[in-house]
């Protein structure tokens, strides 16, 4: 038993070393000042284009005294959604030089998103969010000028709307418009909760088998589904996939995948609901959406993010992407006990993703107080797999787990599309310090 020992240990120690031998490289970038200067020069283009210095520490948000993050969580918009492409950028900054017609410019863009998408036609939303409720305004209220005055007054129109799969951060969205919250679990529950009143069936449900057995239902009943896909691109073939699978609405982010302006989303399908969203939205006046605005520098910047995406190569990202959380990886493998993992989320959020483990116990350091210190320091570093809920209840106080739920294994995960060039070092060396710190207390 003891040989056995002895040779399992001489096993861990060569694996260990070897590991080490494998991140050497790493280790002496960041040994010099190389490892700055790799950071600087590879995210300072779009600074320098735009005639400013990239700075950590001393840049528009510190003079306001707010410390900027290195964004290992991912597309969340709590800590600022995406960053635009150049193209975006530089589309924002043309359109913001000229006046125009709003009414044409959004008959235009949805012109524009139609052609892209194959729907019959789109338009530019104030956000994701501002997409359901421009569509669920639109299925309540249609086109009709007096329906349109009244929301979210629904007496004598149609005003339910079916939540697939249950209620959301998001539902309020729908609400607000005066709809009447039906909720169905499952598809099968779908018929028993359709009534003659029900004007929109709602999912977030993005996978094309769950979407097509919704509309087996919905298209016979003739009630238009609402697919929210709001962070469900890159993959670019979304765009046009919903639109061929029958869906009669669906929305995407702008400021997530997309990488256009954080304050924008799209809106596409039925031409007769799209029309009726834009005549409770901006730039109508009377609208419940109206106060959901977008600014015609918004619309531009984010056809131009969406031009962008069709001609994108997105194997080559995935490849470019999964090398920043490969160098991660290399680097707190090192630690003894440390194990990870890199795969591409299914659903959504679809960037190369690595998972970092540990016993806990054994190092005394939890994910949560690892990620705590990651944010601590200096720059700050935000990563995933420890946040209960983004939302207000997660604001007050996490809500208690269900009776009987089981305890959820929480993982430390880091999104390598967020992470611009270069950070990758200082997040591997920062999380390697942490773990090795803790791993060596324990002992």
């Amino acid at each position: 038993m003891e040989a056995e020992l002895e040779h399992q240990e001489g096993l861990n120690n060569r694996r260990t070393f070897l590991k080490l031998l494998a991140a050497t490289p790493l280790f002496a970038t960041l040994g010099t000042r190389r490892a700055a200067a790799a950071v600087a020069a590879t995210t300072a283009r779009a600074a320098k284009a735009a005639g400013f210095r990239r700075s950590y520490t001393d840049n528009i948000y510190t003079r306001l005294g707010v410390q900027p993050v290195i964004n290992g969580l991912g597309t969340y918009t709590y800590v600022g959604g995406t960053l635009q492409l150049p193209e975006a950028l530089r589309a924002y900054e043309e359109a913001a030089h000229y006046f125009v017609d709003m009414f044409e410019l959004q008959v235009a863009a949805g012109a524009h998103l139609a052609k892209i998408s194959g729907a019959e036609d789109g338009m530019v939303t104030d956000g994701a969010a501002a997409a359901i409720s421009c569509a669920t305004a639109g299925c309540i209220a249609g086109s009709d000028p007096n329906n349109i005055l009244k929301l979210p007054d629904t007496t004598g129109m149609k005003n339910e709307v079916v939540l697939m799969g249950g209620r959301s951060a998001f539902d309020d969205c729908i609400s607000l418009c005066g709809a009447k919250l039906v909720v169905a679990h499952t598809v099968q529950d779908l018929p028993g909760a359709l009534t003659p009143q029900t004007a929109m069936i709602y999912t977030d449900w993005q996978e094309y088998d769950r979407v097509s057995s919704i509309l087996k239902i919905s298209k016979p009943a003739g009630v238009p589904l609402l697919v929210d896909a709001a962070d469900g691109l890159p993959p670019f073939e979304k765009f046009s996939h919903y639109s061929k699978l029958g869906v009669d609405l669906y929305d995407f982010s702008g400021g997530k995948g997309l990488c256009g302006p954080q304050a924008s989303g799209v809106l596409l399908g039925r031409k007769d609901l799209i029309t009726a969203a834009k005549y409770n939205s901006d730039p109508w006046e009377g609208g419940i959406c109206r106060p959901m605005k977008f600014g015609k520098e918004e619309i531009m910047a984010l056809l131009a993010a969406i031009d962008w995406w069709t001609h994108a190569d997105l194997a080559a990202l995935n490849k470019e992407w999964r090398g920043r959380v490969e160098r991660i990886a290399k680097m707190v493998e090192t630690v003894p006990g440390v194990t990870t993992s890199i795969a591409i989320p299914a659903e959504s959020n679809c960037y190369p993703t690595l998972t970092v483990n540990w016993d806990e116990q054994k190092f005394g350091l939890t994910v949560a107080q690892c990620a705590q210190q990651l944010y601590e320091g200096k720059p700050r570093i935000q990563v995933g797999g420890t946040t209960e809920s983004e939302g207000v209840r997660g604001r007050v106080g996490r809500p208690a787990p269900r009776p009987g739920a089981p305890p959820r294994h929480r993982q430390l995960q880091i999104t390598s599309m967020t992470l611009q060039p270069g950070e990758d070092l200082i997040v591997g060396h920062r999380l390697r310090q942490i773990l090795n710190d803790a791993r060596k207390r324990a002992s």
